[in-house]
């Protein structure tokens, strides 16, 4: 799984603290430390309609998810699927 956000968001530290404190395996890509890895995020935002509704909100999308099935999922549902 990848987990694509930036410390410089608020929601990415606890997503990170969470996935680490369920000893949930993952890649955390951070878009401000690495062009390649921003253009990566850009092309699954740009492309992916789950993204839509966070674009008309004029949110940048971080932290999400891609899961092993390709799956993206956001801040709450990230939450909601591993703080059990």
């Amino acid at each position: 799984m990848k987990v694509y956000g930036t410390m410089l968001c608020p929601d990415c530290p606890p997503i990170k603290e969470l996935l680490e404190k369920k000893g949930v395996e993952y890649e955390f890509l951070n878009i401000t430390e690495d062009l390649m890895i921003l253009k990566e995020f850009l092309e699954l935002r740009d492309n992916r309609e789950e993204f839509d509704i966070i674009k008309q909100e004029g949110s940048i999308g971080v932290p999400c998810m891609l899961t092993d099935d390709k799956e993206i999922i956001f801040y709450e549902e990230i939450i909601d699927r591993f703080d059990k």
